[in-house]
């Protein structure tokens, strides 16, 4: 199966926060942000495996600002990595400067894990991811460790086999 390059999976989507996405302090409800992302990501996830993809975790989401009503919202999401069947999508959270130059900040981040499934609904092999840029790269050396964290926190690994983390705290061996 022949690799694909991260930027092949980007998906970028934009939204305005209206008054039915926001809570009682008139700022986007973190429900409705996470279904942003979920659907930003699945589509970065489809576009890198062409499959049927499914959410399998939500590995990490950060809410560093409020996003208030009226805000135009930008949403880009790709693949830090692929692995047997499934990928990490990183996704990036904007905001826009409605009244300057238009300037994009970003508010928030999250990172989902996704599965390839086949026709039946079992797990099918995904390409391999090849990096581009420096963050790609970043965030492609990370996503093992993140995994292999993932799976001793869910009793499917034990730490001896996580080389990753060793090596991260203890040096290489």
């Amino acid at each position: 199966m022949k690799k694909k390059t991260a930027s092949a999976s980007l998906s970028v989507m934009t939204e305005i926060v209206l008054p039915n996405d926001t809570n009682n302090l008139n700022n986007l409800f973190g429900g409705q942000l996470l279904s942003w992302m979920d659907r930003c990501a699945a589509i970065s996830a489809h576009r890198h495996c062409r499959q049927t993809v499914v959410t399998a975790t939500v590995n990490h989401v950060s809410f560093k600002e409020a996003i208030p009503q009226g805000s135009i919202v930008t949403l880009e999401a790709k693949v830090s990595r692929a692995f047997k069947t499934s990928m990490e999508i990183f996704i990036d959270v904007f905001t826009e400067d409605q009244r300057g130059n238009g300037e994009k900040t970003k508010c928030n981040e999250a990172i989902y894990t996704f599965v390839a499934v086949d026709e039946n609904g079992n797990p099918s092999d995904v390409p391999g991811l090849i990096t581009e840029s420096k963050i790609e790269k970043q965030r492609f050396d990370g996503a093992l460790r993140r995994r292999q964290l993932a799976l001793i926190l869910s009793g499917k690994m034990v730490p001896d086999e996580a080389t990753e983390l060793k090596a991260l705290f203890f040096g290489p061996e």
